[in-house]
């Protein structure tokens, strides 16, 4: 089994951290210590203890033994923009070495470390630096978040082929209920199954928190 994974996501806004979580509850079932981890957030709001992402508290929350918010979330941003476009608001410059020692430091500490990416799998984090580089330089196998909602099957296709083309590894995918009224929900997810190059390794029902929604997972597919 790899010691850590990389969650995209079809979109933003479409149940990353959600699927995360429930990823790591599901891990955490079978005997390991896992720790979630967001290397960069943008959104985040001003706290007594400094910048707080939601998505990155919801990681640490589930996270076990927790670890420090600065070790989950290494680049907090205010501005709910494209990471890019927030560190330059901040004058801030997001590299990747700094995330890369974060991850590491991470790594020696957990059986499994599950990253959350930003966005979609394009999404710029700096000049010359997306998102994808992150699952590329860090050989992590990556499990892609689908949200259940019209226009799906187009935005998971692409991102399946994306992340094939820059030699990553897609080890599965989670279809993520966003759209309680969806047409055709059970058609769309039918025709994932056809034509998405990897197993589905869950499907989340629209409102179940990841403490019971891990059971629904495939247990046999998470050995990556």
């Amino acid at each position: 089994m790899s010691s850590s994974l990389f969650v995209a996501g079809t979109d933003t806004g479409i149940g990353k951290t959600h699927a995360a979580c429930t990823l790591i509850h599901a891990l955490r079932a079978s005997g390991l210590s896992v720790c979630g981890m967001k290397p960069v957030a943008s959104g985040c709001v001003e706290t007594a203890h400094g910048l707080r992402n939601e998505d990155a508290l919801a990681l640490q929350a589930a996270s076990r033994p927790a670890p420090a918010y600065e070790e989950i979330n290494p680049v907090a941003l205010r501005e709910p923009l494209s990471p890019h476009l927030a560190a330059a608001h901040a004058g801030v410059t997001i590299a990747l070495p700094p995330l890369h020692a974060a991850f590491q430091k991470l790594s020696t500490r957990y059986d499994m470390v599950v990253v959350e990416g930003v966005g979609g799998w394009r999404v710029p984090l700096a000049p010359g630096l997306l998102a994808s580089e992150l699952p590329k330089a860090w050989g992590l196998p990556v499990v892609l978040v689908v949200g259940l909602r019209l226009g799906c099957l187009n935005h998971a296709l692409l991102s399946a082929e994306a992340i094939q083309a820059d030699g990553c590894r897609l080890v599965g995918w989670i279809g993520n209920c966003i759209d309680p009224e969806m047409a055709a929900i059970e058609e769309n997810i039918a025709t994932l199954h056809a034509l998405l190059p990897a197993p589905c390794l869950g499907l989340l029902p629209y409102g179940m928190p990841p403490e019971r929604a891990w059971s629904l997972l495939d247990q046999a597919a998470l050995r990556f």
